[in-house]
């Protein structure tokens, strides 16, 4: 399965530390031997300041107390570099840790550098220390302070560019502890900072970034509790789609996943199906073709085979298959619920072709035994009111043609002409802010 493995084409939009849980991920799973594993850990710890964890890795890998002595000579260096930003940040950090001397502080940015400056002797140099102290504290693997310090600073900074780099960074300190609904807070906030067509990013740092943000999300959407709903809303929106289909194809395996577990099916599905069917010759994998052999191919035996390897796929999936819970990785139903649901997509697609269906060739195309496949439909036809009886006697499973009167037609051509009018609108509006900010 290490072929289905997305590690590589993600990884490269992460920050290095979201890369981690992954790697943890995948050593579970055991898709990649443990020396791969842990030389990828090294690589990665090399390039931050968690000296001590990548001196516990490379005893591990080689077998030895022993440690380089460029690794020793690192921790001095993140040691010293630590104490000396510490000092740097101690002003506004003791100011900071004083509840009554932060009340003092107002919505007005410019008021509260000049109330700083006047009462406290505290200027621009203590709120620029402020931030490399959160960063380096970020760095060292102590994410629960970065994010404290980073949410002061962006309550001090009056610089767009630096307010937008450390909302990135709490964003990652707060998926790192897994706090979910805080990690959406911030997401949401950042997604409007991207989407301002009056900031600073040119069209081509927005579209980098919308890829960075769908990214970084899949933390977020596989763990949050409305996550799958979210992310059929962001990632169908016109502009991130487009990012999608540009630049990151790979992520509509996770979008196609949303859209077979959502227990409601989303209007934007059809549409959903179109993209799955032009973007075949640049990325697909079980899931996307699943898709494609049920609704475009017609394809049962074809969408039969795929659903045992969409299995695979998702145990083996580190966003799909396992869930961040209290630091352990935990196994959640997702997998279930996918085959409940692509059991049901087949059933429906089945059933708008034949009026009589022998029972035991849908119990194959089901990957299910006769008894559990009556078993199945008995239940999906009380619980969903479908216009089908089961016949004993043949075996069969009998729908009654049902067709949409002429009413039900027209409020629904009417609801998707409403939906296309409003993205045209959006579009519209866009491009004339885009126009007024030049």
């Amino acid at each position: 399965m290490a072929s289905y493995d997305l590690t590589q084409r993600i990884a490269p939009n992460l920050d290095r530390h979201l890369v981690f849980p992954i790697l943890e991920f995948l050593q579970e799973r055991q898709l990649y031997s443990d020396e791969q594993i842990l030389k990828s850990k090294i690589e990665l710890l090399n390039k931050t300041n968690m000296v001590d964890y990548a001196m516990d890795i490379h005893k591990s890998l080689y077998h030895t107390d022993d440690v380089p002595q460029d690794m020793v000579e690192r921790r001095a260096e993140v040691v010293a570099r630590l104490k000396a930003l510490e000092e740097a940040a101690a002003p506004l950090v003791s100011f900071l840790q004083n509840p009554s001397a932060v009340q003092e502080l107002r919505p007005d940015k410019h008021y509260n550098l000049q109330m700083l400056n006047d009462r406290y002797q505290i200027g621009p140099d203590q709120i620029e220390a402020l931030y490399q102290y959160a960063k380096f504290q970020f760095e060292c693997g102590n994410y629960s302070a970065a994010a404290d310090y980073l949410y002061q600073y962006r309550a001090l900074c009056t610089n767009s560019e630096r307010r937008l780099s450390a909302l990135w960074g709490k964003l990652a300190a707060e998926i790192l502890m897994q706090n979910w609904d805080i990690a959406l807070e911030e997401l949401n906030q950042l997604k409007e900072k991207v989407d301002d067509s009056k900031n600073f990013l040119s069209p081509l740092s927005q579209m980098q970034s919308r890829i960075w943000l769908m990214h970084w999300n899949l933390f977020i959407f596989f763990n949050h509790d409305n996550g799958r709903t979210q992310i059929i809303d962001l990632f169908n929106q016109d502009k991130y789609l487009n990012a999608i289909q540009t630049n990151a194809p790979h992520l509509l395996r996770y979008l196609a996943t949303a859209f077979i577990v959502n227990k409601r099916r989303r209007p934007q599905f059809k549409d959903f199906i179109k993209v799955i069917q032009q973007e075949q010759y640049s990325y697909k994998d079980p899931i996307t073709e699943f898709l494609a052999c049920v609704y475009v191919n017609y394809d049962f035996d074809g969408a039969q085979k795929k659903m045992r390897e969409c299995e695979e796929v998702i145990l083996n999936d580190p966003f799909l298959g396992k869930r961040l819970e209290e630091g352990n990785f935990s196994t959640v139903p997702l997998r279930d619920e996918f085959l409940e649901n692509a059991r049901l997509f087949i059933f429906e697609t089945y059933c708008r072709i034949h009026q009589r269906i022998d029972m035991g060739v849908l119990a194959e195309k089901l990957n299910l035994n006769y008894e559990e496949a009556e078993r199945w439909i008995v239940n999906l036809i009380r619980s969903s009111k479908l216009d089908a009886k089961i016949d004993t006697k043949t075996g069969t499973v009998i729908m009654e043609p049902s067709h949409l009167n002429v009413y039900e037609q027209l409020i629904d051509h009417t609801k998707s002409l409403s939906g296309r009018t409003y993205k045209l609108v959006s579009q519209l509006m866009e491009q004339a802010q885009t126009q007024a900010a030049r």
